[in-house]
């Protein structure tokens, strides 16, 4: 009969063998939280974590969230021990090598059971708000189908970070029980102790945004096995403080900053290996210590098969299986109806509001949808008749009041769709895309499909000032890859630009919506054009000026196109509502939307990023600077994004 406690600091000390073997090799990376927080990890899998290597994507698997990311040797140690078939010792040995699985942060998609992308601070925990906010939706939904845990752990960085205030007040609030954080109390970072920086006191500040709060000493296997226990069974989430020791087991160089972020060095790690009885060679496990592991990914194969038996006879597997097919024919049909109405009716609405009118059809036809806003629903139009609001106790609505926590909401909605049971859209101004920057950036590099609905796109916002009018911000966004940013001109491309970010599976999608109202430009809606990138909306023949548009300067275009008429000069209108859906078509498609006369540029923006589209000798209409403080209209008049400022440029140039 083997003794828990017995393999589990067998267990733990192979962690800390190869955590400190893959950095020596490498010459590179962290062993200092893996050797710390190893006896708690070799506990929570030991006697709590359910997943199965064999099916790294099943539903009702535990999530394991290191939001401490640059200690990233812990969870390849796991996952090389657990037995997951693309994690062998030749891919540990590879650590932070070009081509290997085992990158120097944990990357999503790279290797089988990762989560997410982690390694910027703070991201992870806030990313677990939304797996665990996800599950706790899938539960109301389908009680005996969806209960599983998400455990995090985070260091003292993760909670420096201004995002973990969103997250937990978020988690709080909400009342997510079934999320538990291990907080890796080294009272160490790179710059030394803590005390140099920070005297928050954090199990006050989480019991204050209504978490259960415990602590234990973080290498005494009873003591982390009973405080994880005690999450599991109370209906808050919880925060498990492990006061632990950072680079546990080595002797010289233990609980000092120094051991954060380089190699211990051949002497250290010997001594290493005699501190803590590990007599065998560099990345070298014993039988015994592998069987340790293997019953851990055993008990998750016996849980996986045990819950496919209950989905083969459950009354509502067929919903659960829908839920899961993503199937957008519905869809598909239900929009080609409702295009065909908008250009019968022919609204002039801006596009927030021609976004809500899309996402009436969307809702209507789609049950995995999940909306939201950052406390601007009113302003955003992101919730349509029918959404009912999640509250703490009842998660069967499908709205999320995310609160003024920009941040804190697009890493909650990367949550959501990395854990795969629902798509997740939420809004605020596209000005404060610059709060959720770095949610998108993840959700970008970790190509996760999470749609962002970015209102009040422009100057024509009006009155609210520059501080509101994101003169800049589409530029910034169009530089990061793998995001398409979208800025439809009327409600027949908002009504595409949802088409669109529902079929994509491989990259998040931001539309860029505008607050004034912006009449139907579209002629017809056969072909999704916006999927082009850029199109012909207007074509004269022999064409001898050619306007590129987006958003709502496409109206100025046409008015411009229309001016130019009596003056003898044909001109085309180009919409580009997506500049890197543009990019993707082939050089005859670009060449012909294109033309090779003079072109001029108009976007309520500045010209950065439309080097694709203008040549040195083409002109642009936009801005140069922040922008002011008047009603919209008379904004466009003082900055020159007009009709006649368009007529003047393309008789300049012709």
């Amino acid at each position: 009969m083997h003794s828990p406690i017995a393999d589990e600091r067998t267990m733990a000390n192979a962690i800390r063998a190869l955590a400190m073997d893959a950095v020596q090799a490498a010459n590179s990376g962290h062993p200092g939280m893996p050797m710390g927080m190893a006896d708690v990890a070799s506990v929570l899998f030991n006697r709590f974590v359910t997943l199965d290597p064999a099916a790294p994507d099943w539903p009702n698997r535990d999530r394991f969230v290191l939001s401490a990311g640059h200690g990233s040797m812990l969870l390849y140690a796991i996952h090389h021990l657990l037995g997951y078939d693309d994690m062998g010792m030749d891919q540990v040995k590879a650590f932070r090598q070009l081509g290997s699985r085992t990158a120097g942060h944990p990357e999503y998609g790279h290797a089988k059971g990762i989560e997410m992308t982690t390694g910027p601070l703070g991201q992870g925990i806030a990313t677990a708000v939304g797996m665990a906010l996800s599950e706790r939706l899938g539960n109301a939904r389908f009680p005996g189908l969806i209960d599983h845990f998400s455990y995090v752990i985070a260091g003292d960085g993760c909670l420096m970070e201004g995002i973990s205030q969103e997250a937990i007040d978020l988690a709080g609030h909400l009342g997510l029980g079934h999320l538990i954080v291990l907080w890796d109390d080294n009272k160490i970072t790179i710059d030394g102790d803590t005390d140099l920086a920070t005297s928050t006191d954090q199990l006050a500040r989480f019991a204050a945004s209504g978490w259960h709060v415990l602590s234990c000493d973080g290498h005494t296997p009873t003591e982390i096995a009973d405080a994880i226990e005690a999450a599991r069974k109370d209906p808050r989430p919880s925060l498990i403080a492990c006061r632990t020791v950072i680079g546990f087991g080595a002797p010289n160089k233990q609980g000092g900053h120094d051991v954060h972020g380089a190699p211990l060095g051949a002497a250290e790690i010997a001594a290493a290996r005699a501190h803590l009885g590990w007599s065998h060679a560099p990345f070298e496990i014993p039988a015994s210590v592998y069987a340790a592991w293997a019953r851990v990914a055993r008990r998750g194969a016996e849980a996986r098969t045990a819950w496919e038996a209950r989905l083969a006879t459950t009354p509502n597997r067929h919903d659960f299986n829908s839920l899961r097919a993503r199937d957008l024919v519905p869809l598909t049909q239900a929009m080609a109806g409702y295009k065909q109405q908008l250009l019968s009716d022919k609204p002039k609405v801006a596009t927030r509001k021609a976004s809500e009118m899309a996402l009436g059809v969307v809702n209507g036809t789609l049950p995995f949808m999940i909306g939201g806003s950052a406390d601007l629903t009113g302003s955003n139009l992101t919730r349509t008749k029918g959404q009912t609001s999640v509250r703490r106790g009842d998660f069967s609505g499908d709205y999320v009041h995310y609160g003024v926590r920009e941040h804190g909401m697009a890493a909650a909605m990367n949550g959501i769709a990395l854990a795969g049971l629902f798509r997740p859209y939420g809004g605020t101004f596209l000005a404060f895309a610059d709060y959720a920057r770095p949610a998108i950036r993840l959700a970008a590099l970790m190509g996760v499909p999470t749609t962002f609905v970015m209102t009040h796109d422009s100057i024509g916002l009006g009155e609210d000032g520059p501080t509101h009018q994101p003169v800049e911000i589409l530029a910034s966004l169009r530089a990061i890859p793998n995001l398409t940013v979208l800025r439809p001109a009327d409600a027949v491309e908002t009504a595409e630009a949802w088409e669109i970010a529902l079929a994509e599976t491989d990259g998040p999608v931001l539309l860029a919506l505008s607050r004034q109202n912006l009449p139907l430009l579209r002629a017809e809606a056969g072909e999704n054009l916006t999927a082009r990138g850029a199109y012909l909306l207007r074509d004269p023949g022999a064409r001898q000026v050619t306007l590129i548009a987006t958003g709502s300067e496409v109206e100025i275009a046409v008015k411009a196109a229309e001016a130019l008429e009596p003056h003898g000069i044909r001109a085309a209108v180009v919409s580009a509502p997506s500049f890197e859906r543009f990019a993707r078509q082939d050089g005859d498609y670009r060449t012909a939307v294109l033309g090779n006369a003079p072109r001029i540029g108009i976007e309520a923006a500045i010209r950065m990023g439309w080097e694709a589209l203008l040549r040195p000798e083409d002109a642009f209409i936009g801005m140069t600077g922040f922008g002011a403080s008047a009603p919209a209209s008379a904004l466009y008049e003082h900055f020159g994004i007009t009709p006649e400022a368009v007529v003047k440029a393309a008789q300049s140039l012709i």
